[in-house]
């Protein structure tokens, strides 16, 4: 039976990089996924601002395209905002994985295609865990010191089967990866675009991404609970399909990719962080932000600080991971609550027309100041724009006031 210091099941985003920095750090690492390749369900939009690419030292072949504009379209608004030179990427997800799973390697780690976790057990300090893998009939089990929870949404090992849950709140979205003409394409080439409002998206939004030359990534989303006042009589693909035809208007592309996800996100971060010597991140931890569905850097970060909190572990200086649960809610409850409340009331409560005046609200702002609020959660920068908005509404009552 082969053993490892760590074994992490999920090569995603925070399981290829919490297997990176301690196969890195000189640890015996198996990194274990279920898929066979990397480009199998590359489910992610992969949208974000520059500082990731640094922060965990990423290379320019993982990026799909550099984004310099963000557009908001409402049922009756749009407004865009411009940068002179690049402020964020789209990741090619499926090399994002490949480039992270390369590195395990590259360190003397192992990585597994094809494997399928099944169940483990642990007596003593040592857990046993067992997969089926492609290609062979009998299970193959390994032995580790560390057993890391790495599934996303599925939280495949934390929970066994029958195990209580917390109440999580769920969000489903579908994206194609369409071919479109040169024309199409650099309409919307460098640009992310966000669809709110009862139009586009009830319950949600929707969103087009440029990825390489000739490639845009479209996609819907919508929270799984009822809205105050609009029942959607439609099926998820139904503003897909309506995405395509009636805001890009087209007739002749060709669909390269389709993939879809469930989001799992426990309210106020309840989520179940270690059992022993088994640790969850990422997803499965919901570093997910439940407003915009943004999950890669986040779930990153929480790998990195995993991975911290494991050495110390395996090097006998810590006996449990509470200061890993304490130091994640320390860096994300406070703003992933404002974003769980603000998600509720923009995507089940507010009215069409007050969506609409959200892009009459953030006019004045400059593009980095909406990065800040979207991608940073910076909200307090919400009121730079408040004398600008009511001034405006006072200049229009008072015209109306003088028009006979």
């Amino acid at each position: 039976m082969q053993q490892f210091d760590v074994v992490i099941v999920g090569a995603g985003p925070a399981g290829g990089q919490c297997a990176r920095r301690l196969a890195q750090a000189g640890y015996r690492v198996l990194l274990a996924e279920r898929y066979s390749s990397f480009v199998v369900n590359s489910f992610s939009s992969a949208g974000m601002p520059l500082a990731p690419l640094e922060q965990f030292q990423l290379p320019n072949w993982v990026v799909g395209s550099e984004w310099r504009k963000l557009a908001i379209v409402t049922s009756q608004a749009k407004g865009v905002w411009t940068a002179p030179n690049p402020v964020g990427v789209v990741l090619d997800f499926a090399k994002l994985r490949q480039f992270l799973a390369q590195a395990v390697q590259a360190a003397g780690g192992e990585v597994w295609l094809g494997c399928f976790y099944m169940h483990h057990q642990t007596t003593g300090d040592r857990t046993q865990v067992s997969f089926k893998c492609s290609g062979s009939d009998t299970p193959v089990t390994v032995e580790t010191r560390i057993l890391v929870d790495a599934t996303g949404s599925a939280r495949a090992v934390m929970y066994a089967k029958g195990d209580h849950q917390p109440d999580f709140l769920t969000g489903t979205g579908i994206e194609y990866l369409i071919e479109v003409s040169d024309r199409t394409y650099y309409t919307y080439a460098q640009t992310l675009t966000f669809l709110l409002g009862y139009r586009w998206m009830p319950k949600g939004y929707a969103w087009i991404f440029p990825m390489q030359p000739n490639q845009l990534k479209v996609g819907v989303g919508w929270l799984n609970a009822q809205h105050t006042t609009v029942k959607p009589t439609h099926p998820l693909n139904h503003y897909l399909k309506q995405l395509i035809q009636d805001y890009l208007h087209l007739e002749d592309y060709h669909v390269l990719d389709r993939h879809g996800s469930t989001l799992r996100y426990s309210r106020g971060l309840q989520d179940i962080y270690f059992k022993g010597n088994v640790v969850a991140i990422g997803d499965a931890v919901s570093t997910v932000n439940f407003l915009g569905g943004e999950g890669i850097r986040h779930g990153m970060l929480s790998a990195d600080i995993a991975a911290v909190h494991i050495q110390r572990y395996l090097s006998g200086n810590s006996t449990d991971f509470a200061a890993y649960r304490q130091e994640l809610h320390h860096i994300f409850l406070k703003d992933w609550k404002r974003s769980e409340a603000l998600a509720m009331k923009k995507y089940l409560q507010d009215s069409d027309q007050l969506v609409d005046k959200v892009v009459a609200y953030l006019q004045p702002f400059s593009l980095e100041d909406v990065v800040d609020i979207l991608f940073y959660y910076r909200f307090e920068r919400l009121s730079k724009g408040l004398p600008t908005y009511l001034w405006r509404k006072l200049t229009s009552l008072l015209g109306q006031w003088r028009s006979p």
